[in-house]
């Protein structure tokens, strides 16, 4: 841009204020636990059928876990170490610490309010009871836990006391105890405690009363019970479940470790045994029983979180499996078979004639999976290659690839070993792709590679032509059931020769001098979004209509951010969808008038990156494995593709005007940071997550009557064939 003469008026990028002052930014922590109370609010809301409730309220039990694990922890360690530099918000670690602190402590609260005073009796009021305590139960109900408990419980119990000669045992991370204190013969208390095993159910049903009410009891309350039957020398005083969250964020010295495997595989073991960072008591515990756990876990008051009800509400995941309870559930949807596809075609074939893409979970992920099956077993595939960031426990693709490589095919994998709390999962899975064959590679040293890239290498009558696979999710079977993602089929040699470029980067080869479609983290990638937000400015600012709609999980790149303000003040429609974290402000006069942002929470994760650029009405559409974070452009391998199909694009862009048009499910970000609720008003009822579900029956209803008109017309015409035989 050129300087202005003294006389001009500064234009309007010039008049703006420092875009980077901390003001203008929100904290990503503090962004994180509001995405965790609008999943709370969907465990709150009376509309949703009462299972699918318990199943949210679940979900926020386990993110805040994982928060604690991953984002307090680190935290603690800055704060320990004496980092004391602001973040993006003006925060340093200590004040993020205390903000935390205040905002958990309510968010547990309100956890609990939700599970006891909306969900429990509207559970009873359904025939479900919930006891909460062991003394509650009638005698019929005492014999039958007393009696489980010998036969299923007793065994796999290992009683522990702490004495002069015992010291305070190992409490893993995560694990469910029971604490007690007990008196000795010699008149001494002493403290005292038991795992709740991890290996049997957590939930127990009770006979079915008279009455038809069903009952469940929690496993801890059955131990409890009959804690006195494992300290026979002891009287048992006081018994009062406990749950420590310990850090399991742990970093790794590639340069000095000689194996990463074996590495990775020792730090796993250190994850049970981390700093402890919070403590949950069951509310009305102890105090001499409460000092004894903060002593020898070294808690402060600040970590110790008083639970007003069950420990761990992850366990309503399996309350919601219970059979029975189908009226209490969203009908169940089953995705369907692409609508760019055929079930009995072979899947080259149809790549070859057309690119695909794919809508998950609105339609299966079994393509993919046969993308895999059928290039193991076609006697003219020569080389498969494949990322592999997280993969399901039973994996239809690893076994695939693994059939491939016996079958003699070149098969190259890398598992990403650092893929947290996946890691041990990735190791196992790395050692059986090696036994069968495959060459397994662990990627970049200092860098996750987090891309979803699988090139297919085939011999064909012209040559050899490379198929390829892009997405935005995972390669795993059983979460593209409940994530929203992206993928995309292509055998276009532009791609089909970046893919291979990308393998050859990943396994050691330097890369080349210059890429035809894909854009690479942490090379360019991020480059080429202030580029193309860049670009929309540039046209703003020269009187064309620019916009910008981006859907992404999460926001808090202090460059892109900046970029996106810029593009705003210039005024370029900045139109963001954003599940999770988000660290910009909207409706900032010159600075975001003209950003709003919303999020989806619903039924599926929303977990797909789609990127749309007006550009002059040349409109450019991508989608990503990256979201708009530091890590995933400058410390991660990611992946930016462009989809340029017109009938495809046309259907990206479809996706996201659904989704800004949803007046269901959708919260919009307001300028004082809080998320409102969008409701339909006298607008017609729009929620994007069901229409697509609509919208993909639609489509595989009008396959299959499609496919019913062409098997009518073979067999109408086989029949007059019939006749022209029988004249003859």
């Amino acid at each position: 841009m050129k300087k202005n003469d003294k006389n001009e008026k500064p234009d309007r990028q010039e008049k703006a204020t420092d875009l980077r002052d901390p003001k203008y930014y929100f904290n990503r922590e503090l962004s994180w636990m509001q995405f965790d109370e609008r999943i709370l609010e969907e465990a709150r809301d009376p509309s949703l059928p009462l299972f699918e409730r318990l199943k949210f309220l679940s979900i926020t039990a386990s993110n805040l876990d994982e928060f604690f694990m991953i984002r307090i922890a680190s935290l603690k360690d800055m704060k320990n170490a004496g980092y004391k530099k602001p973040d993006i918000s003006g925060m340093t670690p200590k004040m993020r610490l205390n903000a935390l602190s205040e905002v958990t402590h309510e968010f547990v609260s309100e956890q609990y309010s939700t599970f006891s005073r909306m969900l429990l009796p509207k559970l009873m009021e359904e025939g479900i009871r919930f006891v909460k305590h062991h003394e509650e139960l009638s005698e019929d109900e005492k014999d039958f836990v007393d009696s489980y408990f010998r036969e299923n419980v007793y065994p796999v119990l290992t009683p522990m006391a702490v004495d002069s000669s015992r010291p305070f045992p190992l409490v893993r991370n995560k694990t469910l105890n029971i604490g007690a204190l007990v008196r000795t013969e010699e008149n001494d208390i002493e403290f005292a405690m038991v795992q709740v095993p991890s290996v049997l159910p957590r939930i127990i049903e009770l006979p079915k009363r008279t009455d038809g009410i069903r009952s469940v009891i929690l496993l801890e309350e059955i131990i409890e019970r009959n804690l006195g039957g494992l300290f026979l020398s002891y009287n048992v005083i006081c018994a009062h479940p406990f749950r420590v969250m310990r850090n399991a964020d742990f970093t790794i010295d590639e340069d000095e470790a000689d194996d990463l495997l074996i590495e990775i595989e020792k730090q796993l073991k250190k994850r049970q045994r981390g700093v402890a960072i919070r403590l949950e008591c069951e509310s009305g515990i102890d105090k001499r029983l409460l000092t004894i756990l903060e002593e020898a876990l070294n808690v402060k008051d600040n970590d110790l979180y008083f639970i007003n009800g069950p420990l761990d509400l992850t366990f309503l995941m399996k309350m919601y499996g219970l059979p029975g309870f189908g009226h209490l559930k969203e009908k169940p949807y089953e995705p369907r078979y692409p609508k760019y596809m055929e079930q009995d075609v072979p899947i080259f074939d149809q790549i070859k004639d057309h690119d695909i893409l794919l809508w998950h979970p609105y339609e299966s992920f079994t393509p993919v999976v046969r993308f895999i099956q059928e290039a193991a077993r076609d006697k003219d595939t020569l080389a498969i290659k494949q990322t592999l960031y997280r993969v399901s426990g039973d994996s239809p693709i690893i076994k695939a690839l693994a059939q491939a490589a016996e079958n003699g095919k070149q098969v190259t994998v890398l598992v990403e070993l650092k893929a947290r709390f996946d890691e041990e999962n990735n190791i196992l899975w790395a050692k059986m792709l090696e036994k069968a064959g495959c060459h397994v590679i662990y990627g970049l040293k200092g860098l996750k590679t987090h891309s979803k890239i699988t090139l297919v290498v085939r011999r064909e009558e012209d040559g050899l032509r490379r198929y390829v696979h892009l997405g935005t999710g995972n390669y795993n079977d059983s979460t593209a059931k409940q994530y929203t993602d992206i993928g995309f089929l292509t055998c276009a040699e532009p791609y089909g020769e970046d893919a291979t470029a990308v393998f050859n980067m990943l396994s050691g080869y330097s890369e080349p001098a210059m890429w035809n479609k894909l854009s690479l983290a942490p090379l360019w990638l991020k480059d080429r979004f202030l580029y193309l937000i860049g670009r929309e400015t540039e046209h703003a600012l020269n009187g064309r209509e620019a916009r910008i709609v981006a859907k992404i999980n999460s926001l808090c790149d202090i460059d892109i951010i900046e970029a996106l303000y810029k593009a705003s003040n210039a005024g370029v429609k900045i139109e963001l969808i954003i599940r999770g974290i988000c660290c910009l402000r909207t409706g900032i006069k010159g600075v975001s008038e003209n950003i709003t942002v919303r999020s989806i929470v619903g039924t599926y994760l929303e977990h797909a990156r789609i990127f749309w650029f007006l550009n002059e009405g040349k409109e450019e559409l991508y989608c990503a494995s990256a979201d708009w974070m530091p890590r995933n452009l400058e410390r991660r391998v990611e992946i930016l593709f462009p989809i340029e199909t017109p009938k495809l694009t046309e259907d990206l862009k479809h996706i996201l005007n659904i989704q800004l048009s949803d007046n269901t499910k959708a919260r919009l970000l307001t300028d004082d940071g809080k998320y409102i609720r969008i409701t339909p008003g006298r607008n017609e009822v729009i929620g994007a997550q069901k229409t697509f579900m609509k919208e993909a029956q639609a489509a595989a209803a009008s396959m299959d009557e499609k496919k019913n008109e062409r098997v009518f017309v073979v067999e109408e015409a086989q029949t007059d064939n019939d006749e022209e035989v029988l004249r003859i």
